[in-house]
């Protein structure tokens, strides 16, 4: 199968493309790469590429694909905020009009990256597909949007899947460092300290990197009246946990640390947890290897590995961020986050 992924560079998208690609797809990743100086680890896909914007795609560049897997966008909630109408710009009408031109490509397969802050504050209580919506940021207001515009979309010809993401950790070519796990194991392996910023009671469903991967290439694969106009929660039910739940399992895993709170750790309005039993019950392709102790198991062994330190964890490289306010003060990335044309931005 021919595979247009964009945000094919990032960290989701490096282990997606790897994984279609031993599957034998022929895949073309569509990336504008703000994070090329930010592989941690291991080796980038080989694959055949297109550098750009997402908000610059043309009809071209999708036609002559069978699926389009769409990652692109403003990553997490500080990035989301960072300016919220270029959030609405990049991960909703770009978003909008990429499925657009797909439709119009003649290309029956979309499966869009959504994801679980759709929930938004929601309290404890088990949240399947039809739960209701409640986004409390830009960045998952953003999804929100996309889902019922792309599910005006779906027809005869046009099928849109939409995978709802619970909170990804573990290890990437383009490791993040401002994800809950992956965070606070690398607290825990440069300070000694599993450092808390909010009070620890906020629940969060959370899914390795690679199980996320497996949810994209089970969905491809899967008969199309499995998945046509259908959203899936992605994770397992059994891997909800409570922040200070993920704290204790860093605390048991990497030697000599203690768990510590920050002077001002109040609650967190990003609360929810999720049931994961639909995507279980029909993408039977679907069968999530891990779980968040070896996850954290699996982190700690990889810092070991690559001797990770504070100023290099702490610092702009592998959070995202502070990585792209760093390419703006730099004078790479203009206002509108487009690459001034005169720079090399590598």
């Amino acid at each position: 199968m021919k595979v247009l992924v964009t945000g094919w560079l990032g960290y989701i998208g490096t282990v997606l493309t790897s994984m279609l690609l031993a599957r034998g797809h022929q895949v073309t990743g569509l990336d504008t790469d703000y994070f090329g100086r930010c592989t941690f680890t291991g080796e980038l896909p080989n694959t055949k590429s297109i550098r750009k914007d997402v908000r610059d795609v043309r009809p071209e560049d999708v036609t002559g694909h069978d699926a389009v897997i769409h990652l692109a966008g403003l990553s997490n909630d500080p990035l989301g905020d960072y300016r919220p109408e270029l959030t609405a710009e990049i991960n909703t009408q770009a978003s909008i009009r990429l499925a657009q031109m797909t439709k119009a490509a003649g290309i029956g397969r979309f499966i869009f990256a959504s994801s679980c802050s759709n929930y938004g504050a929601a309290g404890s209580d088990f949240l399947n597909e039809e739960a209701p919506f409640n986004p409390v940021t830009p960045y998952g207001r953003s999804k929100v949007d996309v889902e019922a515009a792309l599910s005006k979309l779906a027809d005869d010809a046009f099928s849109p899947t939409f995978l709802r993401a619970s909170t990804a950790y573990g290890v990437s070519p383009r490791l993040r460092f401002d994800l809950v796990a992956n965070n606070l194991t690398a607290w825990a392996f440069t300070t000694g300290k599993v450092y808390l910023k909010s009070d620890g009671t906020p629940w969060r469903p959370i899914v390795h990197v690679e199980d996320i991967a497996l949810a994209y290439v089970a969905a491809l694969h899967a008969p199309r009246h499995l998945v046509h106009n259908e959203a899936f929660n992605v994770g397992t039910t059994s891997e909800n946990y409570q922040i200070r739940e993920i704290a204790d399992l860093v605390h048991e895993i990497v030697p000599d640390c203690k768990i510590e709170y920050a002077a001002d750790a109040g609650p967190d309005t990003r609360c929810y947890r999720v049931n994961c039993d639909k995507i279980a019950s029909t993408l039977h392709e679907f069968k999530p290897q891990w779980t968040a102790r070896r996850g954290i198991r699996q982190l700690f062994e990889t810092y070991r590995e690559t001797g990770l330190t504070l100023d290099e964890f702490e610092g702009p490289k592998f959070k995202r961020i502070a990585h792209v306010k760093q390419l703006v003060a730099e004078g790479l990335l203009d206002e509108r986050l487009r690459w001034h044309s005169t720079q090399v931005h590598l």
